[in-house]
Formats: structure tokens, C-alpha cells, sequence
């Protein structure tokens, strides 16, 4: 038996393959480009903004979302400067695709506040004002509002882990150069 002969047919399909993926690559490829364009010709029919100012709000939206990201180093104290910081310059970026990372932002913030807030009520509501429902003669009771309590920290939990998600997936949409849905 020839081994050239065998390494033949492997080499061939092993080719055919390697080209099938390439370019099953580049039409995905060409229609993600494709959307991308139309997504932009969409803003772009009332995007009068010159490349020097969007340079400078894409630069001003990376400076917020990292202010965002910093916010977690410093208990939250910083979430107030990039909110102040988008509603001073969204109206900057009115009709551009830029625009949706400022809404983005915005509704990110307050979310967050409203659902974290939320989680502090029910802890505070569970605990009977700080812990007086927990001296309570009956187990029932205490049981009843560990789990509120336990139910109230995981709506913060999640609440943390979705501000992180919205933070991380907008900032890669700003750094691809389109816009959050």
C-alpha cells in the first residue's frame, strides 16, 4: 500500500474543509459589517457631528464608564460624577449613535439606585428596623425574616452584578464604535 496515496484524499478534505471555514468566516464577517453600517446610516441620517467632537464624546464616554468601573473601589462615592458627567453632555451627542451610550448610562445609574434600594428596604423591613423582629419570642418570626433578609441581599447582589454587566457591555460597544441597544 502507498502511504502518499492514503495522505492524499486527508490533505484534500483537510483543504476543503479549511477553505468551507474561511469562508463561512468572512460572510459572517461581511454581515456583521453590514449591520454595523446600517445601524451607524441610521444615526447617521441627523449626525451632523464633526469627527473632532465625536473623538471627543467617545473619549468623554470612556472617561464615564471607567469612572463607573472605579465606583466599585470606592463603595459607590463615585457613581454620582459620571451621572453628572452624562447629563451635562447628552445633549452633545443628540441624533449620533453616541447618544445611546449616554441613555445607557443614565438608565444604568438609575436602575441600579432604584433596585438597590429596593434590596435595602426589604433587609431593613426583614430585620423589623435593625434587628428587633429578630429578639422576637418566636422562631417562626426570626426564621420568617432571615429569609426576607436573605431575599433582600441577593436583590442587591444581583443588583451589583447587572450595573457591572451594563458597565462591561457598553464599554465594549463604545470601544467596537457602535451603539448599546
Amino acid at each position: 500500500m502507498n502511504q502518499s496515496s492514503d495522505r492524499k484524499p486527508d490533505t484534500r478534505s483537510h483543504q476543503q474543509t479549511r477553505t468551507a471555514e474561511h469562508q463561512s468566516n468572512a460572510s459572517v464577517e461581511a454581515a456583521f459589517d453590514h449591520e454595523m453600517t446600517e445601524q451607524r446610516q441610521s444615526y447617521g441620517a441627523s449626525d451632523n457631528m464633526s469627527n473632532g467632537k465625536r473623538r471627543s464624546l467617545i473619549t468623554y464616554n470612556h472617561i464615564t464608564y471607567f469612572l463607573y468601573v472605579i465606583s466599585y473601589f470606592t463603595a459607590g462615592l463615585l457613581w454620582v460624577v459620571p451621572i453628572v458627567m452624562n447629563y451635562a453632555k447628552r445633549h452633545d451627542a443628540e441624533g449620533s449613535w453616541l447618544s445611546t451610550h449616554f441613555d445607557w448610562q443614565i438608565k444604568t445609574f438609575w436602575y441600579s439606585i432604584v433596585f438597590f434600594f429596593l434590596g435595602i428596604i426589604t433587609i431593613t423591613f426583614a430585620l423589623g428596623g435593625f434587628g428587633i423582629s429578630m429578639l422576637a419570642d418566636s422562631n417562626n418570626i426570626a426564621i420568617g425574616s432571615v429569609l426576607l433578609a436573605v431575599f433582600g441581599l441577593l436583590i442587591m447582589i444581583f443588583t451589583f452584578i447587572w450595573h457591572l454587566y451594563r458597565i462591561v457591555r457598553g464599554w465594549i460597544a463604545l470601544t467596537d464604535g457602535r451603539p448599546v441597544p
